[in-house]
């Protein structure tokens, strides 16, 4: 077992999961990587080490089914052959054909009606308080990547559900009943797009769908693209606006020395206010930056690796797993300036919430355009928007997002 240094930080305690960053701010002081024996994992805390951990291809992804496999197939069937769960040459295989569909112009042919769906969800909210989350955030990305990929709207609520189900599986300790349902959303989805896919090979359509059936893809492996993409298509973006809007309208959020962090929650300040007047484009980087959407994720190494600079890096061995924590390596103040402070346009941003290296995000220019788009008409029909109530967490930390942010103006 690894000596030192060593860290206990509870990644399960409520108050962690509230506000993790006073924590992880701790954390990061002290050292920039360190053994965190309930995990039997090493965690990383600083924006050098986090990158090093995603660029380094010794650190790499090595998918393992979960047990009990018989039991766990269909969950294990959509990540087995997902190519965020391997490394070259597998993961070039699987990414090059969903790259070579991405480059063909989809993103770019989807954006005035991202904007257009973005504008008809604000009108259907209404002119007073609704809830950012449910009538905004969280349907636009779905009903746009489902319509980049082909999938029938009258799926979209099944799409959202089923991700829902499979991602809580990528938190630190799911319980059965979260395993139950995931297994029973891997089902429900990978039947729905071999469905999909079968019918696009005999009609094919100006979709992304249609794209993979006519690579050297295999069944499996056109259904597990397609579910990581829905997947992760939508789920960072969801939490990202939702994050993202909270940190820039209630700036006490951000104070991490604030020792309540269930206290009552302010009305703040409004959109316009927030934004001060910044470049779309560059009030989004800080979206992404201010209160990552994706806060862990596991790599092991292949063999051993000095983490680190200096008398506080650590040596990791063959087999031992690494996790890197984006939203503690997005305020390091060795980057960052004023790193707890939401600054619309900031520039440079170098967060790293989309990853560097062979794992750079695939949809990082879809969820870009969709979260400029849903900004900009936030910003010209609700320059007023102001937090109205209590906002609800979903109480996960690998995914953090809200199930709830009322908001009114």
């Amino acid at each position: 077992m690894p000596s030192a240094p060593t860290t206990s930080l509870d990644l399960s305690d409520p108050a962690f999961l509230a506000d993790p960053y006073p924590a992880l701010a701790r954390e990061r002081a002290r050292h920039p990587v360190a053994w965190h024996e309930p995990s039997q994992t090493w965690l990383t805390f600083t924006h050098a080490t986090v990158g090093q951990v995603q660029r380094d291809r010794r650190l790499g992804r090595r998918w393992v089914d979960r047990e009990p496999r018989d039991a766990l197939e269909p969950f294990n069937l959509l990540h087995r052959h997902q190519m965020m769960e391997h490394e070259p040459p597998t993961h070039t295989r699987l990414r090059r054909p969903v790259a070579s569909a991405f480059s063909r112009g989809h993103v770019e042919r989807l954006r005035p009606r991202v904007r257009e769906v973005a504008a008809g969800l604000l009108e259907e909210a209404g002119p007073d308080r609704f809830d950012l989350v449910t009538a905004y955030a969280e349907p636009l990305p779905v009903l746009v990547i489902a319509e980049l990929l082909g999938v029938p709207r009258a799926h979209v609520g099944d799409l959202r559900r089923w991700s829902q189900a499979i991602v809580r599986m990528y938190e630190v300790d799911p319980g059965p009943a979260v395993v139950d349902a995931a297994v029973s959303a891997s089902v429900d989805f990978a039947a729905l797009v071999r469905d999909l896919a079968a019918h696009r090979r005999r009609r094919p359509a100006a979709d992304l769908v249609s794209d993979l059936v006519a690579t050297e893809l295999s069944q499996d492996e056109v259904v597990a693209a397609v579910v990581l993409l829905l997947n992760a298509g939508h789920e960072a973006s969801v939490n990202v606006l939702g994050n993202g809007l909270v940190a820039a309208l209630d700036p006490t959020t951000l104070d991490s020395t604030a020792p309540d962090p269930t206290a009552p929650a302010s009305q703040g300040r409004t959109l316009e206010q927030a934004l001060a007047g910044a470049p779309v484009a560059l009030a989004v980087e800080e979206l992404l930056r201010v209160d990552a959407a994706l806060q862990l994720f596991v790599r092991t190494a292949s063999e051993p690796v000095r983490l680190g600079e200096g008398p506080g890096s650590v040596v990791v061995g063959r087999g031992e797993r690494v996790c890197a924590l984006p939203g503690a390596a997005n305020r390091d103040p060795a980057v960052f300036a004023d790193p707890d402070t939401f600054v619309p346009g900031r520039d440079p941003n170098p967060h790293l919430s989309f990853g560097v290296g062979v794992h750079f995000c695939l949809g990082a220019p879809l969820a870009r355009a969709e979260l400029a788009e849903a900004l900009a008409v936030l910003r010209e029909r609700r320059p007023g928007l102001h937090l109205a109530g209590e906002r609800v967490r979903r109480g996960t930390f690998v995914l953090r997002g809200h199930t709830r942010v009322p908001v009114a103006g």
